[in-house]
């Protein structure tokens, strides 16, 4: 690989770094190229790019990016998940924990999520948590049912219901929880401040 198709290389991969909260680090090694496709595609559907790595360019790119915490994760072949912006986490982890049981060769080391070492364990943890959109239902559930027995409930500010979904939605997501209890309400139907509790394209980078 010329010299200036490397920074190219490293210049792309600098950008995604940036740009991805979420990434999840694997070993393909001894993956055929079908499986790998295969894997590519069902990523894609979750919101993810698979990208196959070249460590020593990927080390350049993350000491750029200020992605120390990926560098422990670069041994040996590396491809790297990015989660897109509007992807489903939990189906990328999930697509990546069925390719590792029935392939048994890819090998899931971790990764980064919005900016939380996570190891190949919490992926493993994260692939059985319902899809994104059950949990929003679960969620929602937790939030609405104990409400709808309050009268006058039709007139509270619906910004304040969708702020607090959107909070515990984010809370679930990044710590891997169940759906949390409900908040106690206060006569007014809103939450009590009362509560005794506080409430991660070059597709080939080989050269």
């Amino acid at each position: 690989m010329q010299k200036t198709d490397k920074e190219k290389v490293v210049t792309d991969l600098t950008e995604k770094l940036r740009g991805a909260e979420t990434m999840i680090v694997a070993d393909y090694r001894g993956l055929t190229m079908p499986q790998i496709d295969a894997l590519r595609t069902k990523l894609i559907e979750s919101g993810a790019r698979f990208t196959v790595v070249k460590n020593t360019l990927t080390r350049r790119a993350a000491e750029a990016a200020g992605a120390d915490a990926l560098l422990a994760l670069l041994e040996g072949p590396s491809a790297i998940a990015f989660v897109e912006a509007d992807g489903d986490t939990v189906a990328v982890a999930k697509a990546l924990a069925d390719s590792a049981r029935d392939t048994k060769v890819l090998e899931i080391r971790g990764g980064v999520m919005q900016g939380r070492v996570i190891t190949g364990d919490d992926v493993d943890q994260l692939a059985k948590l319902p899809p994104l959109d059950v949990l929003r239902g679960q969620v929602l559930g937790a939030i609405i049912a104990p409400l709808s027995a309050i009268a006058g409930l039709v007139n509270a500010p619906l910004q304040n219901l969708y702020g607090l979904l959107d909070a515990r939605i984010e809370q679930l997501q990044a710590q891997g929880e169940t759906a949390p209890a409900p908040e106690p309400v206060s006569d007014t139907g809103t939450v009590s401040d009362t509560n005794d509790e506080p409430q991660e394209e070059t597709e080939d980078g080989s050269s």
